[in-house]
């Protein structure tokens, strides 16, 4: 399973201050804090997905060891706390002039992008089916020829980008979204905030939200939530066109209220959304310095630390996190971060405690499809499946759970309701991780049409690449794990190296580990795979890389061991890998 990362948690919105003494209502969780950023749909989130909802929140402090102390409480509201709260610049415009000027800079950041005619989708259409059908039009034209994807690739970008802009957005200019709405029909900020992040209608909050800005266009906190539901939509929907609508509109709230706590909190999560981890860094701790509490500042702040490779310094800002705001945001990264150090037992217990506080439906799936992710990649399929079973349960199209139990299935020898339910995530949201997934099971089956069904998916992730950059995302992660096995060795070493540069994670090492070893050179490569698992981080991939790699180098020891271990720890850790990795075990012991 890919890197997991922060594109689908539960966040809070706005955070006003520390947690409630013990026996006081705690928050629940809320809406997003932030990615991933990542090739991956995975813990902890960057979304700014909410859950509203009632009941007990627990509360676990994990210390040194395996320290654990629950408190309960009941909750009610949408994620924040209820506490009434002044908007800080907020002013009214009494002159006719200046308010024409402040509405005119208001209309020129939430219309259209101008620039490329597109025809709207037909009735019933979805931004990801309009979006796909793009990505798979450009991906058939870049196959064809070299010269071909070069001339058409801006153009079909164009049309991709703004087509999901038409399906998704709605129009963003000229008159006030909805029918019959005016300006007099749009609703304050604050009553809009909660409604646009809890799981709701997004792109009718968003167009609400445009609404209300056409009427009250120096509205700081409208603004930080219209940018935190770009960044939303852009992961629900893949579409990475949807970052730099978000960038002017926390620009513009900062324009407004310089040094506001909500908009540097967003852009942190945008920052990480771009996998531009020493930008969310910089701009979580701004924020934090403005308010210790915001919920979405440490969570963006323990994402930047993990994905930078600095495991120490993570483990204390979910220290820090925890005393300062508990709940299920915060929760998912200190487990996620005790996982990356091999400290599996804590990890489970940590999520299970913040399943049995979770009341809503976004944080039950939520959750569960962490303990699901968690199990699978323990070798326990079973258990992942029940776990992705609950998730969807409580939100039947959480993609990330339908992407787990895939692979789930897929271990677990159900190839067929795997690739149902790939095709199922990758019509709605053509990422890379779930493409190359189900690019392999079609080459694992074998059946007529499959190599070329895989050939069109390894395609479509170079479309979404160039997508991803052409909305300010860091892809090369994304391009040198594909790449690798799936497209131009020397294409993936570019990108590998290029991560590596930018920051030294487990998943990094890996992906450069593997890219050097695919374009022959392995002796160079094996520090890099002992590095990758060198934290305690239980993960078949890195095993099997290791394994190989050490093959390659004569370490016939080595190389048994590894990929024995990669076999046991995870044996439907991919199809293909698996395959790879017995056949070489057969050949070493036939060797000896």
């Amino acid at each position: 399973m890919p890197p997991r990362t922060n594109d689908h948690t539960p966040e809070s919105g706005r955070d006003t201050g520390p947690a409630e003494p013990a026996g006081l209502s705690a928050p629940s969780a809320s809406t997003g804090a932030g990615a991933p950023p990542g090739p991956t749909n995975a813990r902890p989130g960057t979304g700014a997905r909410t859950g509203t909802g009632s009941g007990p929140a627990t509360r676990t402090r994990t210390g040194a060891g395996a320290r654990t102390k629950a408190r309960t409480g009941t909750g009610t509201g949408t994620g924040t706390r209820a506490r009434s709260e002044t908007r800080a610049g907020v002013k009214t415009e009494t002159e006719t002039g200046t308010r024409a000027r402040a509405r005119a800079r208001a209309e020129a950041i939430v219309r259209p992008e101008s620039g490329a005619e597109v025809t709207g989708p037909g009735p019933g259409a979805s931004p990801s089916g309009v979006r796909t059908a793009s990505l798979r039009r450009f991906a058939t034209t870049a196959r064809r020829s070299r010269g071909a994807h070069l001339t058409v690739c801006g153009a079909l970008l164009a049309v991709a980008m703004t087509a999901g802009a038409v399906a998704g957005g709605g129009d963003r200019g000229g008159s006030p979204a909805g029918a019959g709405a005016g300006t007099d029909a749009a609703p304050a900020a604050g009553a809009l905030a909660a409604g646009v992040l809890a799981g709701g209608d997004l792109d009718a909050g968003i167009r609400a939200l445009q609404s209300h800005l056409r009427a009250q266009p120096r509205d700081v906190s409208a603004w930080a939530n219209l940018g935190l539901a770009y960044v939303e939509q852009a992961r629900t929907d893949g579409d990475p066109s949807r970052y730099p609508q978000a960038e002017r509109a926390f620009d513009r709230s900062l324009s407004l209220g310089s040094g506001n706590e909500q908009a540097l909190a967003g852009r942190a999560a945008l920052a990480a959304a771009r996998h531009d981890f020493p930008g969310a860094l910089k701009y979580a701790d701004r924020a934090l310095e403005q308010n210790p509490y915001s919920e979405r500042a440490l969570s963006s702040r323990i994402d930047a630390l993990v994905e930078l490779g600095r495991y120490d310094e993570a483990a204390e800002a979910a220290d820090t996190a925890d005393d300062r705001r508990p709940g299920v945001p915060v929760f998912t990264r200190y487990a996620y971060v005790r996982e990356l150090r091999g400290d599996v037992r804590t990890a489970r217990e940590v999520l299970e405690r913040a399943l049995g506080g979770a009341s809503a439906p976004a944080d039950v799936a939520y959750v569960a499809t962490a303990l699901g992710q968690l199990a699978w990649n323990q070798g326990d399929h079973e258990t992942a499946l029940t776990h992705f079973a609950r998730a969807l349960a409580a939100d039947e199209e959480y993609l990330p759970a339908l992407e787990g139990r895939a692979r789930a299935q897929a271990a677990s020898g159900d190839l067929a309701g795997a690739i149902g339910t790939l095709e199922q995530v990758v019509v709605r949201s053509p990422l890379p991780g779930p493409l190359v997934a189900l690019g392999e099971l079609y080459e694992a089956r074998g059946a007529d049409g499959d190599r070329t069904k895989a050939a069109d998916q390894y395609a479509l992730v170079d479309a979404h690449a160039a997508l991803a950059r052409a909305g300010g995302v860091n892809a090369d992660l994304d391009t040198a794990l594909a790449a690798a096995d799936h497209g131009d060795p020397e294409a993936a070493l570019r990108a590998a190296r290029a991560e590596w540069d930018r920051r030294h994670s487990v998943h990094t090492a890996d992906a450069l580990a593997w890219a050097l070893h695919r374009n022959g050179r392995s002796e160079e490569a094996l520090p890099h795979a002992r590095r990758a698992t060198a934290t305690g981080y239980r993960n078949a991939v890195f095993l099997h890389h290791r394994g190989m790699i050490e093959r390659a180098t004569g370490r016939d020891g080595d190389a048994r061991r590894s990929l024995t271990a990669a076999l046991e720890l995870n044996p439907g850790f991919s199809l293909l890998g698996a395959r790879e990795a017995r056949a070489a075990l057969e050949d070493l012991e036939a060797a000896r």
